[in-house]
């Protein structure tokens, strides 16, 4: 995946904090992302994609410290933070704050959480809003016939022509070559529970927490 200058970067850091779209390559995807904050905004995503609501976004935090400033994070959520952000992982967690959460509503509570490495990560320590963020793609097109989320440059804008989606910046890092989801880990409570298997393996995560992960 080839670097993103810093000044693009930038740019579409102040274009998400001016309430825009923009699409951000990763080593699995490209990401359409959003200020989570704002409602219109995300709601675009949702209606973009096609993507029910109760399917939240998910939020890329710039750092750890940041993440334990908003969230609950129970000891089993810490192990595979420290083993594995910034990373394909991304856990659930509960908010510290309801009112906190409320501001967030295209998250979720408990919010869907990630840190990031490559531009994403880059995009979410460079903006002054908080960033949600999901796949270029129509939602639930998993279909033998499906394409998938966008793993270049072109398949993002014919996506953004076909669904009427516009964003102020697209991020151009070539193709993304694992082409594969983040890992998905309910740590809500105590007891962590995999969700989804994805980049990370689930032998991984067992081997973190010490225990075979259900």
């Amino acid at each position: 995946m080839r670097p993103i200058p810093a000044e693009q970067l930038d740019a579409a850091a102040r274009a998400l904090e001016a309430g825009e779209l923009v699409i951000v390559p990763t080593e699995r995807w490209y990401m359409i992302c959003a200020d989570a904050t704002n409602l219109a905004t995300c709601n675009s995503i949702f209606d973009g994609k096609q993507r029910p609501r109760t399917k939240s976004l998910v939020l890329v935090l710039p750092s750890l410290e940041e993440c334990e400033k908003q969230f609950v994070i129970h000891p089993e959520a810490k192990r595979l933070a420290d083993a594995f952000w910034p990373g394909n992982l991304a856990i659930l967690l509960p908010w510290q704050s309801t009112e906190v959460g409320e501001q967030h509503p295209a998250v979720g509570a408990p919010a869907l959480t990630t840190i990031s490495s490559g531009p994403l990560g880059a995009l979410a320590a460079a903006a002054r809003t908080p960033v949600a963020a999901t796949t270029v793609n129509i939602s639930g097109d998993a279909g033998v016939d499906a394409p998938g989320p966008a793993i270049t440059v072109g398949e993002v804008q014919d996506f953004l022509d076909a669904n009427d989606v516009k964003a102020a910046v697209i991020l151009d890092g070539g193709v993304s070559p694992a082409a594969n989801h983040l890992t998905i880990v309910d740590c809500s409570t105590p007891v962590a529970r995999l969700i989804r298997a994805g980049l990370i393996h689930e032998r991984a995560i067992s081997a973190v927490l010490g225990r075979q992960v259900t």
